[in-house]
């Protein structure tokens, strides 16, 4: 069922096209992709999240090519990730290696290394600034230079522990034996109900931004059993990326860096086993995404908690709901198809609707109507 079916529906079809392009291309100044990946970096990093494929500059293409239409872009981008080989599997990352540029805890005023405040708009008036209409190019040009006089090597590098492994000493946290199990891949295959948790991270790492962070919202006011967390670590940096050496197994290989925010919540309590303390233990909820998304990371790892003990009853401890729910492909499809051809259906439930009206008219007394009015709108 599409447009097509209408008569002339085509030729309407080639020029709601000609229409996007002339939309897209009003204004005197062009949009070069280039701009876009290097001056709007977060939108870059949402849209290769929620599409599952770090393409930087094929986001920002999907991204001009989509007037900035989040929804499109995604769409876009998956549908080219669907066309690509899997030629390598990555090894698996270790956190530990990211070389930071931001690390907080809420949890700890102190800890190993301190407070990395890094590139944040958490501490700007949030205010506009007109002057930014007035700003030039080499004026931003001096400003870089003048900022990476002043690095240090050692800054650049720079690489931490996790702070949970402080609670991990104490035996607050459970040590779990390393699981080798081959994770679940939610593109090959379709995950089933109850979803293992490597299908229910994958799963809200592609998750819309929006629905994550209002379903973790809703946990957060009380409706669901989730507690108010604490952030134990928020942590952003590059990772190397690896894959084993094709003539070598024991070698590997460097294929270049990804940016990653990774965020462990501390939602509630468990029993843990082991240490002084053993029965009274700390509960993670985790989150991973690309780039530079403190809110998605962090309302990723309430969910994840909160998916760990589930309850039909409440929004964000139903499985089914959060990880149904959330996919934006599914979600803007399933509202958007609404905008395509629905006649056959309406007329027939307008005929019904015609039918129980003059059944209603007959029965009555005088041609009035003999029960409740049935309001059908304009015909």
């Amino acid at each position: 069922m599409a447009y097509v079916a209408v008569k002339g529906g085509e030729a309407a079809i080639g020029k709601s096209i000609e229409l996007l392009k002339l939309l897209r291309s009003e204004g005197d100044t062009g949009l070069a992709t280039e701009v876009i990946t290097s001056r709007m970096k977060l939108l870059i990093d949402r849209v290769m999240c929620e599409a599952g494929l770090y393409a930087p500059e094929y986001a920002a293409i999907a991204i001009k090519q989509s007037e900035g239409s989040l929804e499109e872009a995604v769409f876009l981008m998956r549908a080219y990730r669907s066309t690509l080989a899997r030629m390598h599997t990555s090894l698996t990352l270790d956190c530990r290696n990211m070389r930071l540029i931001r690390r907080i805890s809420s949890a700890f005023k102190d800890i190993p290394m301190g407070q990395i405040l890094g590139p944040t708009y958490d501490y700007t008036h949030r205010l506009i600034d007109f002057d930014l209409r007035q700003e030039k190019e080499e004026d931003l040009q001096a400003f870089v230079e003048q900022f990476v006089a002043k690095l240090d090597e050692a800054d650049v590098g720079m690489k931490a522990a996790r702070v949970s492994d402080l609670l991990r000493e104490e035996g607050f946290i459970r040590t779990h034996a390393p699981d080798d199990t081959e994770p679940d891949d939610i593109t090959q295959d379709k995950f089933m109900f109850p979803a293992s948790r490597s299908a229910r991270l994958q799963t809200l790492f592609r998750a819309d931004t929006g629905f994550v962070s209002g379903v973790a919202y809703s946990g957060m006011r009380g409706y669901g059993a989730s507690a108010h967390p604490t952030i134990g670590e928020l942590r952003s940096g590059y990772m190397e990326i690896e894959i084993d050496y094709p003539l070598d197994p024991q070698e590997s290989i460097v294929l270049g860096e990804i940016l990653f925010t990774e965020v462990e919540a501390y939602v509630g309590d468990h029993i843990a086993s082991g240490g002084e303390h053993d029965g009274l233990g700390v509960a993670i909820g985790y989150g991973l995404v690309f780039g530079r998304a403190d809110t998605k990371a962090i309302a990723m790892s309430i969910l994840d908690s909160a998916l760990n003990h589930p309850d039909p009853s409440s929004p964000p401890n139903d499985e089914e709901f959060v990880l149904l729910h959330g996919e934006p492909l599914e979600m803007s499809g399933f509202i958007s198809h609404l905008k395509l051809p629905h006649y056959v259906t309406y007329q027939s439930r307008l005929d019904s609707l015609r039918k129980i009206r003059r059944e209603n008219q007959v029965s009555g007394d005088g041609g009035e109507s003999g029960g409740e009015e049935l309001y059908i709108g304009d015909v």
